[in-house]
């Protein structure tokens, strides 16, 4: 085969080959994950040509990840203030707050999940306290049905948990007798298979298989985070955020 035509074939296959789209990572909990990331990714790929890669592993990971540059940003369903309190309270050193640059890139509420047909209608705070510290463990006695009460817990959304702690439980540490689960999508499908099953999540996790009693409400912002200034990929997702995002984020 003549070598100009080799050549040639080389040239129409490399150019045929689409580039491969630069990567950014960041690193989130549940409510940025669920309420912000997901819904807007499609877009913000087609709009920014770059590979938006999600990375759930929650607030204090995504902090780890940051620290050592392993993601370009980190996000989670907490003030900056609660996150670095956060990240105190799990040991995890962070030796100058002043070098992270802070913005709140959207809103969540924390809220209660139940399995769809869960016929309670609503929990006050005392007794979400007692059902999640473990003092009730039966749903007759608060207006359910003669069952156990099974409590999901996510490893994964520290942020969503501390928030509903601080707020609904008044520091109260949660049982120890739980349904363990990861990120926030695996909390809402043990509910989904189990009756009895109660958890917590952000409130974009809601779909046909669960629903959300009535309860007092835990609203706290979507903090993101870079070492330093953003970089100019992170900047664009910052705007596209702010500019584009509105029409996707629920």
């Amino acid at each position: 085969m003549p070598k100009k035509f080799i050549l040639y074939l080389i040239a129409l296959l490399t150019a045929a080959t689409p580039a491969m789209a630069e990567e950014l990572k960041i690193g989130a909990g549940a409510a940025p994950t669920e309420n912000v990331l997901k819904p807007i990714e499609a877009a913000f790929e087609k709009a920014s040509q770059l590979d938006l890669s999600i990375i759930a592993n929650g607030p204090k990971q995504a902090f780890i990840d940051l620290e050592r540059g392993a993601v370009n940003a980190a996000a989670a369903g907490l003030s900056f203030d609660d996150w670095m309190s956060l990240l105190n309270k799990e040991k995890v050193v962070v030796a100058d707050p002043a070098v992270y640059q802070a913005i709140v890139i959207g809103k969540d509420k924390v809220i209660v999940i139940v399995h769809k047909d869960n016929p309670v209608p609503k929990l006050s705070k005392a007794e979400l306290t007692a059902i999640f510290t473990g003092k009730t463990t039966n749903w007759k006695d608060v207006g359910g049905k003669d069952a156990p009460i099974l409590v999901v817990w996510g490893g994964l959304t520290q942020g969503t948990n501390t928030m509903f702690i601080k707020h609904i439980m008044d520091g109260a540490q949660p049982t120890n007798e739980v349904i363990s689960a990861s990120t926030a999508e695996d909390v809402r499908q043990n509910i989904s298979v189990n009756p009895e099953a109660i958890g917590i999540g952000p409130q974009a996790i809601i779909n046909n298989t669960v629903r959300s009693p009535e309860t007092p409400e835990v609203a706290r912002p979507i903090t993101l985070i870079t070492k330093g200034a953003p970089s100019a990929n992170v900047q664009k997702l910052i705007d596209f955020i702010k500019t584009e995002g509105p029409k996707y984020i629920k």
